[in-house]
């Protein structure tokens, strides 16, 4: 199974961006950890991130033919942007929508995804358990 890991605004400053909220973990210390996770699952994973929302949107385009499933945390855009929500409905391969943190328990804004009805499953608040729960949620839908 082939996975992309995409992740939106704001993520290429994890590690040091608000560490009581997000964690300690950097961006390439997570890819290499979801990496390794699906890896060991016999899955390859392609990691891309932007803090742009045309570029998400090519890179969902562009890797659609490849990927099988997508683990997808859109930062901010989760709350408001149709565009990226049309993006995943579009390329029709399942989306698992993710946060580090748990979206429910902070400000209202947070707790509204329009992105959400068109992915296959929601995973948050568990930090960088929420992406490896979304590599087995995809795998389990491949094995079906």
């Amino acid at each position: 199974m082939n996975i992309l890991l995409l992740n939106g605004p704001n993520l290429n400053l994890l590690g040091e961006r608000e560490p009581s909220v997000y964690g300690t973990l950097t961006l390439a210390q997570l890819v290499r950890r979801v990496s390794a996770y699906a890896r060991k699952k016999g899955a390859a994973v392609r990691a891309r991130q932007s803090n742009s929302e045309g570029e998400l949107i090519d890179i969902l385009h562009a890797q659609r033919a490849w990927a099988d499933g997508i683990v997808f945390n859109p930062g901010a855009y989760t709350h408001y942007s149709y565009a990226l929500r049309d993006a995943v409905a579009a390329i029709r391969a399942p989306t698992i929508e993710v946060h580090l943190s748990d979206v429910t328990k902070r400000e209202p804004f947070r707790r509204v995804s329009v992105i959400a009805p068109v992915c296959a499953g929601r995973r948050y608040g568990k930090g960088a358990d929420s992406y490896l729960e979304a590599i087995d949620d995809l795998l389990a839908r491949a094995s079906r």
